[in-house]
């Protein structure tokens, strides 16, 4: 199926998934573009982010998020090119940031959509390095990591989006980077392409023990994007003092119960105790929302310069979305994977 301009595809969620998603839980459906009236914009997507969060917006446990209501439009940021305005400073052809969410197309009054301009390079890196993701890797590191120079950082799902980029940032600031991801190939990726100093595979038998031996003066700053048993691995090396940025923990999402084994809540309070560790969550734009422009215009340096590396994984069709958001979960992708909705 392709996009067309007659007539507006949606993939709404079906049922909330007992465990992972399944082909069932989203249900793609057709019906009219939307007309745009006085004060309002038509966007037609043309990329869709995935995002691990998305998950969480299915469930209808307690969260910092709304879930989606049943039948309800998935909900997810996209990078659109403006088809009709009736809003200042939009204009037919431009490219934006904004939040259509899973569908062709989305009406729109301006509030909380970004102008890209008519020509942007690469329009898509506003869903990756330039936008949430290349943000929640930069403000996480520099304002609750606090990186010093000679430090040793360790950053789960190393290749992933977030995970690259605070690894690049970490080599910046003079530190020692030590990644974990799943896989011989992501792992030399982490350590030729980003320029990591270790990257250890999480699916080794004895992946503690080669954590420990890449980390030889313990670490200083955890960067946690996956929990389970690599959080087990990492917290007796963290050294007095460590900071422990929360981003995500994506191992533990499609989890329905507690894991087995001793419960080790009392054991984790103990290390935060003893080793004065700073543990803290945080929701990008609701924490750090103001240092944007900061970010924008040192990451946008950063890449000028070659000194970030960025990887981005495109699939071609709105209605191979719920598969390619399955695998993300599943740790498939290899870098920022977004849907190319439509073409210019």
């Amino acid at each position: 199926m392709t996009q067309t301009e007659t007539s507006n595809r949606q993939l709404v969620l079906a049922e909330r998934p007992k465990g992972a998603p399944t082909k069932d839980t989203l249900r793609l459906i057709e019906g009219q573009v939307p007309s745009a009236g006085a004060g309002l914009m038509l966007l037609r997507t043309e990329f869709l982010s995935l995002d691990p969060y998305m998950r969480g917006r299915m469930s209808d446990a307690p969260s910092y998020a709304a879930p989606v209501e049943i039948n309800g439009v998935m909900p997810g940021g996209t990078v659109a090119q403006v088809v009709i305005s009736q809003v200042k400073g939009f204009a037919p052809g431009d490219h934006v940031l904004s939040f259509n969410g899973w569908q062709d197309y989305a009406l729109s009054d301006g509030a909380g959509v970004t102008n890209l301009g008519q020509s942007p390079a690469h329009p898509s890196w506003a869903l990756g390095i330039m936008g949430m993701p290349g943000f929640t890797a930069w403000a996480g590191l520099t304002q609750i990591g606090a990186p010093k120079p000679g430090e040793t950082i360790v950053v789960a799902a190393a290749t992933g989006p977030v995970g690259a980029t605070v690894g690049q940032i970490g080599k910046i600031l003079g530190c020692r980077v030590v990644g974990i991801a799943g896989g011989p190939d992501k792992c030399a990726y982490a350590v030729s392409e980003l320029g990591f100093d270790a990257c250890i595979d999480h699916k080794a038998d004895d992946f503690a023990e080669q954590l420990a031996v890449a980390s030889p003066d313990g670490v200083d700053v955890y960067f946690e994007n996956v929990g389970g048993k690599v959080l087990d691995g990492v917290i007796p090396l963290l050294n007095p003092n460590a900071r422990v940025p929360v981003c995500g923990l994506i191992s533990q999402y499609n989890a329905t119960s507690l894991p087995d084994g001793p419960d080790r809540m009392n054991w984790l309070m103990g290390q935060i105790l003893r080793k004065k560790i700073k543990l803290q969550g945080f929701i990008i734009f609701d924490d750090f929302g103001h240092l944007y422009q900061e970010f924008a215009k040192e990451m946008s340096a950063w890449i000028e310069s070659g000194k970030i590396q960025y990887r981005e994984e495109v699939i071609d069709g709105l209605e191979n979305a719920p598969e390619a958001f399955i695998g993300l979960l599943n740790g498939e992708n290899f870098g920022k994977r977004v849907i190319r909705v439509g073409r210019n």
